[in-house]
């Protein structure tokens, strides 16, 4: 089970029923809770934020290092792009996976955030037909897991539908994965 935490109080008792403990990207630089969650000796997840450079995330990687729990990855969800737009810079993935193990979020990197009005709410919209292509491009980087919301009805679903990859696509995406993945089998991917 991986779920997020947002306060440290909360730690102990998710860290009771949950095997990692995911530190949210607009949370990835709150030193209290990154510690908090290190502390628990589950396997953290810190999604890297999308104004946090790749570099920089070795900071937070520390912090948990720092605390006794080296069982911690990144997630890569991509950086803000201007208003209402991420974009996902590959690079990032070489370079943090020099210190730590990295997983690609393959549905929330094609988020645009707050980019469409519903009524008198900005909502997140999304790009889901990139899904595929950023995944691909991931796998080839040489990332260490990919992560993707599913859902039956994208469209229904409570958080995420507008990026999150329609259920009867989820078969073919990782068929393309493994393909990939099996095309570099021998290649040297890693940076």
């Amino acid at each position: 089970i991986l779920t997020d935490v947002h306060e440290t109080a909360d730690v102990p008792k998710v860290a009771e029923v949950a095997d990692i403990l995911q530190i949210p990207a607009f949370l990835c630089r709150q030193t209290d809770l990154v510690v908090a969650a290190a502390m628990s000796e589950r396997v953290v997840n810190i999604k890297k934020g999308q104004f946090v450079s790749p570099w920089d995330m070795r900071h937070a990687v520390e912090k948990c290092r720092t605390a006794g729990n080296d069982r911690v990855f990144v997630t890569e969800r991509g950086s803000s792009f201007g208003y209402n737009n991420l974009v996902v810079d590959m690079r990032s993935l070489a370079i943090m996976r020099k210190f730590v193990p990295v997983v690609f979020d393959a549905t929330h990197s094609v988020q645009l955030p707050s980019a469409s009005a519903d009524g008198d709410h900005a909502v997140s919209g999304g790009q889901p037909e990139f899904i595929p292509v950023l995944a691909r491009a991931a796998v080839a980087a040489g990332v260490d897991g990919v992560f993707m919301e599913v859902h039956d009805n994208p469209k229904q679903a409570k958080s995420d539908g507008a990026n999150a990859l329609e259920s009867t696509k989820l078969r073919a995406v990782l068929k393309e994965l493994l393909a990939v993945q099996g095309a570099l089998a021998g290649a040297h991917v890693t940076p």
